[in-house]
């Protein structure tokens, strides 16, 4: 199996810190204590990477750019080459920092516009390829199904997020699987 690059979806999760531990704060929507992670899949809804986990109050742009810099930086790591990458993301991600950041990185962002935005003038959303990013909502619906992932028991931050990629590799391994049958 490998990875579709043809275009990466960015999303958020909040997950639910029930023993507390490491990086877990309240979350008002939840009305619990969350830690909160960025993932990105590509387009099949493949998990490719996911940020370092941060307390729960804070809301999936907080340091935005720090984040995406850290993501990049292990991206290029692994050889994933991000430059001409398409980026799908809802509208809770629009800002000006992590347009400008994806902008300097040769990367097209295609994100929803917020609410919140007075200029949009200048924005293009490529709606066909928005309508493709139900991919990563899928993941992470799958990623749900797992206790341990839909709700945080362990009070480590390494140890939720190495949960997390034992949850990546699952779904490869899946995808390996049926490649492998057809």
């Amino acid at each position: 199996a490998e990875f579709d690059m043809s275009s990466v979806d960015l999303d958020g999760s909040h997950t639910t810190a029930l023993r507390g531990g490491e990086e877990c704060g309240y979350q008002g929507r939840k009305k619990r204590k969350t830690t909160n992670s960025l993932y990105l899949t590509d387009r099949q809804g493949l998990p490719i990477m996911m940020s370092t986990p941060k307390s729960g109050e804070h809301n999936d742009i907080h340091d935005i750019e720090t984040v995406m810099t850290a993501m990049f930086e292990d991206l290029g790591k692994a050889n994933i080459r991000t430059d001409g990458l398409f980026l799908n993301a809802d509208a809770g991600f629009d800002c000006d920092v992590l347009r400008g950041f994806l902008d300097r990185n040769g990367v097209v962002a295609n994100i929803c516009i917020s609410g919140r935005r007075t200029q949009s003038d200048n924005i293009f959303i490529d709606e066909q390829l928005y309508a493709e990013r139900y991919s990563v909502e899928r993941t992470n619906a799958w990623m749900d199904s797992y206790r341990t992932l839909l709700n945080r028991f362990d009070t480590t931050v390494g140890s939720w997020e190495s949960w997390n990629y034992l949850a990546f590799a699952v779904l490869l391994l899946k995808k390996i699987s049926r490649k492998r049958k057809v």
